[in-house]
């Protein structure tokens, strides 16, 4: 029998702007999935949040995009979605863009990363949730956990990853996706991921068609028609024995590496790795915030987490994050600081070029 782990976010409401999900939220959502679990629906879980974003990670034995488990998830957040209105919380259920199931979860706002595997002797798993950025943040650190060995020594001398990994992409624009083999198409790759916000990694594989890592890709802003906020994705990463060290899959994050997303999804900032306990986005709405959970899986069952980053070898890391957020916000509305004006669609910006375009003229030759 296979394990399913799903991690299924969204964000339902806030305390004092875009910053962190009320206590009483999580609580909710505490109360549906333990029902789930004494109904057999679900087999274990674990609730977090990154900053505004609640993050229910579950364990099943049901298989991805089943419908008993995303109902779980859609009434826990729905059923938060009330309270959250009945306090007045900012943005409650703005990841919600339906008042119906429709069989699953995709495509109704909230995020979803789902694998499913057989259990190895040992089965690490980590899974990372982001806040305040889009899906092709992950891009970066994905690449380099299975495809730079300047990261990731496993793919250097370890023979079970010595002959690397395959890459779905996704395009989120066109909805189309590609498989590239690497390290045969590694320029390939980069050539298509280096464009985050167009070009995503939805999936890793070993070469024997074994899942290693699965990123949630919904572009949130793209299904409602209109900016309701970036897309503050989650990833979940299999790690050891034939996979990148946890070890090395966390040292993918130790550079802040910049991000779209930061205030109203509008702005590029460093991505800051934090414990649970700060993954506050506050300065600006920001900058970006990634948590990592580490567990064991067994029997479907999930033994932990670790809290990744809270490590004070993270502190460097945090400490430059703080600089190139404090360097780039000096830019102010200016590029690179403010997306370009392709990725400004679902803001302010077309209703001010609507209203200037009778006032543009030709220039003189």
């Amino acid at each position: 029998m296979k394990t399913t782990v799903s991690v299924i976010k969204a964000d339902i409401g806030s305390v004092a702007g875009h910053c962190v999900s009320h206590p009483v939220l999580l609580e909710k959502c505490d109360e549906v999935l333990g029902n789930a679990l004494e109904a057999g629906i679900i087999e274990d879980y674990y609730i977090s949040r990154c900053g505004d974003d609640i993050d229910l990670i579950m364990t099943h034995t049901k298989g991805e995009l089943n419908e008993e488990v995303h109902k779980v998830a859609y009434d826990a957040f729905l059923q938060a979605t009330e309270i959250a209105r009945e306090l007045k919380l900012y943005g409650a259920g703005q990841d919600l863009l339906s008042d119906t199931f429709s069989g699953n979860i995709k495509g109704m706002g909230p995020g979803i990363a789902e694998m499913e595997f057989e259990e190895r002797p040992s089965n690490p798993v980590i899974v990372y949730c982001c806040d305040k950025t889009e899906p092709g943040a992950f891009n970066l650190p994905i690449y380099k956990m299975f495809a730079d060995p300047f990261n990731t020594a496993g793919l250097v001398i370890d023979p079970k990853m010595h002959d690397g990994f395959d890459f779905e992409v996704y395009d989120v624009i066109e909805n189309k996706k590609v498989m590239l083999s690497c390290p045969e198409e590694i320029y390939d790759l980069l050539a298509l991921i280096g464009s985050t916000g167009r070009y995503v990694i939805k999936n890793v594989f070993t070469k024997d068609g074994d899942i290693a890592a699965t990123v949630s890709t919904e572009r949130l802003n793209l299904m409602a028609g209109e900016y309701v906020g970036k897309d503050d994705p989650a990833a979940i990463v299999r790690a050891q024995s034939g996979f990148p060290s946890a070890g090395e899959c966390n040292e993918a994050f130790a550079f802040p590496h910049m991000v779209s997303g930061w205030m109203r999804g509008s702005h590029n900032g460093p991505l800051m790795p934090v414990s649970e306990e700060y993954a506050n986005p506050v300065r600006f709405d920001g900058p970006a915030r990634v948590i990592g959970l580490g567990f064991q899986v067994s029997d479907a069952k999930l033994i932990g987490p670790v809290d990744i980053f809270d490590d004070p070898a993270y502190d460097e890391t945090r400490q430059l994050a703080s600089r190139a957020a404090t360097y780039i916000r000096r830019h102010g509305p200016f590029e690179p600081h403010r997306l370009p004006s392709e990725e400004m669609e679902y803001t302010s910006l077309p209703g001010v070029m609507e209203k200037l375009e009778p006032r543009f003229e030709d220039m003189d030759d």
